[in-house]
């Protein structure tokens, strides 16, 4: 079979995308009428289209976005299909707008009926996916820069931090700890931002959780960005200090959690530099 036109995957895209806004919103779609329609316009087999559906999960992923769980990511795409993904990212800005990422992440309600969280183990090179995976998804985040995309996205990371203020509090109630939980401070929203974590919480024992919170709508290996001021905060408070990645947010939020040293965990990689005149 020939490779596929960008017309061809253009189209595929487009129909994935409105198949996904559906999901997102929880209207019902048929896959199998989408995929009909599909054969008649770009003239692919079902099975072809089916599998082209999972290589677009696979892109997503790589951008950190969501994707529709339908269609596991299926990975060794090309890079064309890359570049049709971004083209419809590029022509609808408002899929990735603050607002409209607000209306996909998790309600007030939400957040009480179901406050706590999924904490499970960072990722290691023990539970990394296979390496060809790792790397075409590590080159998609990088070349889109998916952290600095993130990291703009106040919505997102708002959102993300008063999940982990309800978290907090749930737990600390459920240890029997009501005096810590109404201790607990949002100090990124009422100080600002120049503490080096966004909340301060407590474990059972009344000791000190400084928590920053990075948080993405993609897998939990999406890069973030970390400032200097956090990294001093997180070796001047090592033992206080917790980072808690939330990600899968605008699906299914889910997190872990990294402890100083973040070098032990994570690469860091200088992405700008402060330039004084001399």
């Amino acid at each position: 079979m020939t490779d596929w036109t960008d017309e061809q995957n253009d189209a595929i895209v487009a129909d994935y995308f409105a198949m996904l806004a559906d999901d997102i919103v929880g209207r019902s779609y048929s896959k199998a009428t989408h995929n009909r329609l599909l054969q008649a316009i770009i003239g692919r087999p079902r099975g072809s289209i089916e599998y082209k559906h999972q290589n677009i999960s696979a892109v997503l992923k790589g951008l950190g976005e969501d994707w529709l769980p339908g269609y596991k990511p299926a990975f060794n795409f090309q890079a064309s299909l890359v570049d049709a993904v971004v083209r419809w990212l590029d022509r609808h800005p408002d899929w990735l707008a603050p607002a409209a990422r607000a209306a996909m992440t998790p309600s007030a309600a939400a957040l009480r009926e179901e406050a706590m969280l999924w904490i499970g183990p960072p990722p290691t090179h023990s539970n990394a996916p296979p390496p060809d995976e790792l790397e075409q998804m590590t080159a998609i985040s990088r070349k889109y820069d998916v952290a600095e995309r993130d990291a703009r996205n106040r919505t997102l990371g708002r959102a993300g931090e008063e999940r982990v203020l309800a978290h907090e509090r749930a737990s600390l109630l459920a240890a029997g700890r009501s005096d810590l939980a109404e201790r607990i401070r949002w100090v990124s929203h009422v100080d600002g931002d120049g503490a080096g974590y966004d909340i301060r919480s407590f474990e059972p024992d009344g000791s000190d959780r400084l928590i920053e919170v990075k948080t993405t709508n993609g897998w939990e290996r999406t890069p973030f960005h970390i400032t200097r001021n956090e990294l001093a905060v997180a070796e001047t408070h090592r033992h206080d200090w917790r980072l808690v990645r939330l990600w899968s947010f605008a699906r299914e939020p889910r997190a872990f959690e990294l402890r100083p040293p973040l070098e032990a965990h994570v690469s860091l990689m200088a992405t700008s530099f402060q330039a004084n005149f001399m």
